[in-house]
């Protein structure tokens, strides 16, 4: 299966579809990955992995675009959530070069950004090791998404 959205649903108890995030869980507050929730994933998923993207963020690299905030794979296929600053599954590596999540921070003045929060289920378990970039990840689990679905919050400097 290409990159496709899937039946799968997405939610986080700290906001809503294209609601702002709250300071909490960005870089001006305590910096702690949201709550996130999934229902409805594919038959035969058996992993899933989540990924944070911001496409607003005005950084563009060879083959890439906006900013990512968070990767986070070799999650259980039978988890259905993860906690603020959740321990379990793999951190991958951010923007800032560092493992797990860093927030929302956009450039002040710059209007507000989209945050992509997008929850991959795979057919298999990948056990793949701590530290990878998403395009890193995403080369290794392509083949093994059988669905993703997202939920998109906001964030805006004043």
């Amino acid at each position: 299966m290409g990159f496709a959205l899937s039946d799968m649903q997405v939610s986080s108890g700290a906001f809503g579809s294209l609601a702002p995030i709250p300071k909490r869980h960005t870089g001006e507050g305590e910096n702690v990955s949201p709550p996130l929730a999934w229902s409805d994933p594919p038959a035969g998923a058996k992993a899933f992995a989540v990924i944070c993207h911001d496409p607003d963020a005005p950084l563009v690299k060879p083959g890439a675009y906006g900013y990512v905030h968070w990767v986070l794979y070799n999650l259980d296929g039978s988890l259905a959530s993860v906690d603020p600053a959740t321990p379990v599954g793999t951190a991958g590596v951010n923007d800032s070069g560092k493992a797990g999540y860093t927030g929302p921070m956009p450039p002040p003045g710059h209007g507000r950004h989209h945050y992509y929060f997008w929850v991959l289920a795979l057919d298999r378990q990948l056990d793949l090791p701590p530290g990878l970039s998403m395009w890193e990840f995403l080369a290794k689990a392509e083949a093994h998404v059988i669905g993703m679905n997202r939920i998109v919050g906001t964030y805006e400097r004043g």
